[in-house]
């Protein structure tokens, strides 16, 4: 189906505000964990991501992309893009966090190129063919 650019930049604005609402996920179970729990970055860094990752992949999958792909195969294609993209951010906030960055501009520079990616990765490869065939 072809995509008018009006529809696309709707699209992108849905995906904006969903992943604000994840971001607001991520953050405060960051928060939680870090200053509750005592957590180092990495681990308080993964969990929190893990959570906002289901959190995005629900609601963009249902409402901005309205796929009825199949849920296990699309979340598998999220789950690879996430096979990269976590290792990889959760060693370079380890880095960062271990050079004297503070953890929280860590993670928002993690989180604002995780918004980016999974915005191009979705909409190319996750839901290729297969935006507006939810009923």
């Amino acid at each position: 189906m072809v995509m008018s650019k009006s529809n696309s930049w709707w699209q992108a604005v849905k995906f904006t505000l969903f992943s604000v609402s994840a971001g607001i996920v991520q953050i405060g179970s960051f928060s939680l964990l870090n200053e509750l729990l005592h957590l180092i970055y990495w681990p308080a860094y993964l969990i929190s991501l893990l959570l906002s990752i289901v959190w995005n992949f629900t609601l963009n999958r249902r409402y901005t992309f309205r796929s009825a792909a199949n849920i296990p195969v699309a979340m598998a294609k999220v789950l690879g893009f996430y096979a990269v993209f976590t290792p990889l951010s959760t060693w370079l906030g380890h880095l960062a966090e271990g050079a004297g960055v503070n953890e929280y501009l860590v993670l928002a520079v993690t989180m604002l190129a995780n918004f980016v990616t999974e915005f191009l990765f979705c909409k190319y490869v996750v839901y290729r063919n297969q935006e507006n065939t939810r009923e």
